[in-house]
């Protein structure tokens, strides 16, 4: 896959965001100078498909508090979701599933799926009664049984687009 540095990124906090270990973000990249990155320059994150190879892709409102599944662009299926509250608020952005857990316990729910920004994720939860509310400490939240069912469709890879509405899309 390829990742874009951002501003601000070293390929330390790129390879914490890809739960990968430094020393193997820096074999995939042999770079002259590794503490010298740019902006809109191309990392190399091995081991995870690109994800314009993956038909699908998920999309979150959060205004709307909705999931959108699509598949070759064409929405599949729209779950509901709890997104994180004003203090810590879901980030906006593009991002890719880069791993998974089932049963992460505490309350995760049945099933994590870590985004590609450290400690955020689409989970589901122990507290069905959360859902369509701004709740979370920034993870999308979605009902055990939908997240189970997303997990079964969408590989590691996946990208993930998060927008503050629809309209903003």
């Amino acid at each position: 896959m390829k990742h874009f540095v951002k501003p601000g990124e070293s390929l330390a906090s790129i390879a914490i965001d890809y739960r990968i270990p430094l020393s193997t973000l820096l074999a995939a990249n042999p770079l002259p100078n590794p503490n010298v990155i740019s902006p809109g320059q191309v990392i190399v994150i091995p081991n995870l498909p690109d994800k314009e190879s993956i038909p699908y892709s998920i999309h979150v409102f959060l205004t709307e508090r909705q999931l959108e599944l699509r598949d070759k662009g064409d929405v599949v299926k729209t779950y509901p979701i709890a997104v994180g509250k004003m203090l810590s608020a879901t980030p906006i952005g593009n991002f890719v599933i880069v791993n998974r857990e089932p049963n992460p316990g505490g309350p995760f729910g049945t099933m994590w799926l870590s985004l590609s920004k450290i400690s955020y994720g689409i989970h589901g939860t122990n507290n069905p009664s959360s859902i369509g509310k701004a709740v979370s400490k920034g993870c999308i939240r979605m009902y055990n049984k939908d997240v189970n069912e997303l997990a079964s469709i969408v590989p590691n890879g996946t990208g993930v687009y998060i927008r503050p509405s629809r309209l903003l899309s």
